[in-house]
């Protein structure tokens, strides 16, 4: 019984993967986030960072689990700050329409 819980507990840790994705339109930087598991990520803090690490703007994922951000002048990333394991960044090169 002990070690099936050892067997299980990689699988349970995997079925919670966040994910997040942004595209560029409109002028505007929209995201989207979420989890493997189908879970909402609205609430998460989603950070605007610029490539030194300085926050330029935070907000928090909607109640869709997204967010949009006016483009910068400058190299940046967004980060998904899900907590320890559960974040993503992605980098300016990464955004769609950029």
């Amino acid at each position: 019984m002990f070690l099936c819980l050892f067997v299980l507990l990689p699988n349970v840790a995997l079925a919670h993967s966040p994910f997040f994705m942004c595209e560029y339109d409109d002028g505007k930087i929209h995201c989207e986030g979420g989890y493997s598991d189908g879970s909402s990520a609205s609430g998460v803090k989603i950070k605007l960072m610029n490539d030194d690490g300085k926050v330029l703007e935070e907000k928090k994922l909607d109640k869709l689990s997204s967010v949009s951000f006016d483009k910068p002048n400058m190299n940046f990333y967004i980060l998904f700050d899900g907590g320890t394991g559960h974040s993503v960044e992605v980098e300016m090169g990464d955004i769609s329409g950029l």
